[in-house]
């Protein structure tokens, strides 16, 4: 198989010809068709998420079809197209697993992160962690779903059924969102870079009523605001934003530090909560839902050697939509 593997924080990905891996009890192996590009591959090869395994193959959207399956999966499953997320594999008996919340597993293991992920022309998977997609639909299109869509949909979950919603930062999640909350009859306040004109013609050119730069308040308030640009000065500008008895839901696995605010921007019993992870759960939701709101998810496509492109393209904010790559 061939693979971009990270050999160490902060250096380029290195397009590398590895032997072909059998999948032991329980999982199994996908011939990847595509892999999109999420920003937590960056925090992962820039050294803000801390520990990953190295060597190690990034990616963590993958569209692929089963080729090869361990022992206790049902061979049925050869020739299925599933996809694989950031959630990987869970211990199912903690705590947390036990009641139901298995994103916040005390033993977890993430794609890409802990576990080689999809930036390769096939990949591992834990059988009970990859869903049946679309045999019919486009992989390119599917593959920003299995991240940005999943965990998008538990940020929108999580930031309850008010009418103004306020997404900060319009990159591959915050555009699947919100055509799904337009779909749910929701308005959409973008808050982009200010300046970034590009942006905000995209925001508006899916239906958002309003966009603009966060340097500038929304024209009305919002009762709830979601956060996926990892930049933790926006909580305040967030908090500010949105009315009594709001909610700024933070959707990034990583953000920079939160800076000292007022007391009163929390206060009038305002929520600032965060989203961990996903659940199988969110995904039995998701597609369904996906696809009866006819989200398009709009990408670039760049081949697996130009992974480390991607990767700048999408650190720069060169991108509207997502990056996906094709072995």
């Amino acid at each position: 198989m061939r693979a971009m593997v990270l050999e160490s924080i902060g250096t380029p990905l290195k397009l590398l010809d590895r032997p072909d891996s059998m999948p032991g009890a329980g999982e199994i192996r996908l011939k990847v068709e595509a892999c999109a590009v999420c920003r937590t591959d960056l925090h992962v090869v820039d050294g803000d998420l801390l520990h990953p395994r190295l060597p190690l193959i990034p990616g963590h959207e993958i569209v692929g079809i089963i080729d090869s399956v361990g022992d206790g999966v049902a061979r049925s499953r050869v020739g299925r197209r599933v996809g694989v997320p950031w959630l990987g594999h869970t211990c199912g008996h903690c705590p947390y697993c036990a009641a139901g919340s298995e994103n916040l597993c005390d033993q977890p293991d993430f794609t890409g992160y802990t576990r080689d992920g999809g930036f390769a022309s096939h990949v591992i998977a834990d059988a009970r962690f990859a869903f049946d997609l679309d045999p019919d639909a486009d992989p390119v299109s599917l593959a920003p779903l299995l991240c940005a869509g999943l965990i998008g949909w538990r940020c929108l979950k999580k930031a309850g059924d008010g009418k103004r919603l306020g997404i900060y930062g319009f990159g591959a999640a915050a555009h699947i969102v919100a055509q799904i909350a337009i779909w749910q009859g929701r308005e959409i306040f973008a808050v982009t870079r200010p300046g970034d004109k590009e942006a905000q013609e995209f925001a508006r050119s899916l239906g958002a009523t309003w966009a603009g730069g966060s340097d500038e308040l929304p024209p009305r308030q919002l009762d709830a605001a979601i956060i996926f640009a990892p930049v933790g000065d926006l909580v305040p500008i967030a908090l500010r934003a949105v009315r009594k008895g709001g909610r700024v839901v933070c959707g990034g696995i990583h953000m920079s530090d939160i800076p000292a605010m007022p007391y009163k921007l929390l206060w009038e019993e305002r929520e600032l909560v965060s989203v961990a992870n996903l659940t199988r759960r969110d995904a039995e939701e998701f597609f369904p839902i996906a696809k009866r709101a006819q989200v398009r998810t709009h990408t670039k496509v760049y081949p697996l050697e130009q992974a480390n492109q991607a990767l700048d393209d999408l650190r720069e904010g060169r991108l509207s939509g997502a990056a996906v790559l094709v072995p």
